[in-house]
């Protein structure tokens, strides 16, 4: 079942993200960077994912080696996005939600690619709206840009025309990481929370 999933969102998951690039205009350069990433996400011929270590909201150290035994929800984005992050975390909160008791095997993961203007006290409240469990994880730009190249996540920032202030286009997709902290899929965007539930239940129901 999990093989089939990969399959099925990845090739979902490249046509939503290239639109959502279009969106606000990246050089082709960025374009080019953004097919590469998926394509090698689709053919599978390099690793995804991996371990490592950030700092959470409260200045803790931890990592997908910390989250074993449960199943993760890794998003990256960050607090200033306008629609997509906060779409997608809401939905990632319902879906906990609708397990029911469930969810308490579920750990939800938001990794700020804008660690520059998401501090950790904003970090922490921004995440606890959507779900009171989730990590709001950061490090240097090194260390999250080494994180997010690991799972394949295009990003770069655009700054806005006439004033200091930028948004950061990126790929807006929710990486599963199984009991192991391994990867193992991801919802594309637009995925609903009932439909997130119910691959989780069955993953979850696998890992019992």
């Amino acid at each position: 079942m999990i093989q089939r999933f990969v399959r099925t969102t990845v090739l979902c998951a490249v046509c939503v993200a290239l639109a959502a690039s279009a969106q606000i205009g990246p050089s082709e350069p960025a374009r080019a960077d953004a097919a590469r990433l998926m394509n090698e996400l689709m053919a599978g011929s390099v690793p995804v994912g991996g371990p490592f270590i950030l700092t959470d909201q409260d200045g803790h150290l931890t990592g997908p080696e910390e989250w074993r035994g449960k199943v993760s929800l890794l998003y990256f984005g960050y607090m200033f996005c306008p629609d997509a992050c906060p779409t997608a975390l809401s939905d990632i909160g319902a879906a906990i939600e609708a397990l029911g008791a469930l969810g308490a095997r579920v750990q939800p993961v938001f990794v700020t690619l804008d660690p520059q203007r998401d501090i950790p006290k904003l970090r922490g409240d921004y995440v606890r709206s959507f779900n009171l469990r989730f990590l709001a994880l950061s490090g240097t730009e090194d260390e999250v840009r080494r994180v997010a190249l690991a799972y394949k996540v295009f990003y770069e920032k655009v700054p806005l025309a006439g004033s200091d202030h930028y948004l950061i286009d990126h790929t807006s997709f929710t990486y599963v990481l199984d009991s192991k902290g391994q990867y193992v899929g991801y919802f594309p965007p637009g995925t609903s929370a009932s439909r997130m539930a119910e691959q989780l239940r069955r993953l979850l129901a696998e890992e019992s």
